[in-house]
């Protein structure tokens, strides 16, 4: 057997498809987001503006949050010191979860490492706790909320992106008392698109299923206090369990579901994902703690967002370049093409100094290979501006077309 060969075929047909991931080299500048140095390629570190962080409030860079971290570093060291259960629960991971369970009207809160291990270990954990279960999955659904699917070991059934009228057709043809539960996101990251909740809370009510709505690209971001769509649309009470990320809006990171206490004592008990894992670095949470709070009672972060990520899609839009819909802070720019859509991402990092990712399958279907670009509080008019030309000359240096101009 010879393994060098297959290894090396692995990497040849990633190549080949054009959607072999090349990470980038680069430090943040402190403070001064979206600014940041980029080594790689470079005698020493080249200045670049970042345009694709999930930091999606620069809540990394506030002074409040790394106040925080730095005063638990020097109150109790770096790492937990083990799980949960051994020696990794701190007061600083009680006070959290007490703060995420406010945020959502939710009686209890768990904390886990990052949001692709809530998704894993709640999902997976849930539906073995309900014997007979069937999930019923939204088909753009994140990988981590499949791999939790496909470990519970239960039937799924994937309905169409939003399609309320095939979730009831799906739900109607089970067995009515069957446990059921429908998992879905609020913001669909790639496309930028939001979830009917009411409607799918009706059916869930219809069809007695519990709920499961991954709020991680909405948490912080929409609402009056930052509870994500379902608190902006006043549906977090209908909701069973919402699961969030700490890593994005609120900028550090961790993973959590918020829930009825019972729910969350038994994934806490059975769920390996959780029992098994070193805790957060109390330095982290302490980090988030400023973060949550913060955003609580500021709105300053997302309304600032909210107007850039609307000032940048209108500029693509006049310029003719083809932005998706979106109605989120989500700014996904269609390509169509990994060999281009890499492309694209090289020559404006290299010769622009713009740093974006191109997005390949498989986190997006074949055939809609996109840039996304998401704006932050940060971003300045200019910044825009000289991105939207930067990216006019490339579609023309490629042979690309624009849309006519509205």
């Amino acid at each position: 057997m010879n393994y060098e060969h297959i290894f090396d075929q692995a990497i040849d047909r990633l190549h080949a498809e054009g959607r072999y991931r090349v990470f980038i080299d680069i430090l943040r500048n402190k403070g001064a987001y979206p600014n940041a140095r980029c080594f790689a390629g470079h005698n020493g570190p080249k200045p670049i503006t970042v345009w694709c962080s999930n930091d999606y409030l620069a809540m990394g860079q506030h002074p409040k949050v790394i106040g925080a971290m730095e005063d638990a570093l020097h109150d109790v060291g770096a790492g937990s010191g083990g799980t949960r259960n051994i020696g990794g629960n701190t007061h600083y991971h009680v006070q959290l979860e007490h703060e995420l369970a406010d945020l959502h009207g939710k009686e209890s809160a768990l904390l886990f490492t990052s949001g692709y291990v809530s998704n894993d270990a709640t999902l997976s954990t849930l539906s073995k706790l309900l014997p007979g279960c069937v999930i019923f999955s939204d088909e753009l659904n994140h990988a981590s909320m499949i791999a939790g699917i496909r470990n519970s070991g239960c039937p799924k059934r994937v309905f169409r992106h939003n399609d309320l009228n095939h979730l009831e057709e799906l739900l109607a043809a089970e067995d009515s008392e069957a446990p059921k539960v429908i998992a879905f996101e609020s913001v669909y990251s790639m496309d930028g698109d939001v979830a009917p909740i009411h409607a799918i809370c009706d059916l869930a009510e219809k069809y007695n299923a519990l709920t499961y709505i991954d709020e991680v690209h909405a948490v912080g971001m929409y609402g009056p206090r930052g509870g994500g769509i379902s608190e902006r649309d006043k549906a977090a009470d209908r909701i069973d369990i919402i699961e969030g990320t700490l890593g994005k809006a609120f900028g550090v990171m961790g993973g959590y579901i918020a829930a009825d206490a019972k729910i969350i004592d038994c994934i806490r008990s059975y769920a390996p994902g959780f029992i098994f894992t070193t805790s957060l670095s109390p330095a982290l949470v302490a980090g988030v703690l400023a973060s949550v709070k913060h955003l609580k009672s500021s709105s300053e972060e997302r309304d600032a967002q909210q107007t850039n990520a609307a000032a940048l899609k209108l500029m693509m839009r006049d310029a003719g370049l083809p932005v998706m819909d979106s109605t989120t802070h989500i700014v996904p720019l269609m390509v169509g093409d990994p060999v281009r859509a890499k492309k694209i991402s090289d020559i404006l990092l290299a010769e622009y100094g713009c740093y974006v990712q191109p997005i390949n399958y498989p986190t997006v279907p074949r055939g809609t290979e996109r840039l996304r670009f998401t704006p932050g509080p940060a971003h300045t008019e200019a910044m825009m501006r000289e991105l939207t030309e930067a990216l006019i000359e490339i579609w023309d240096r490629m042979d690309m077309e624009l849309a006519a101009a509205a």
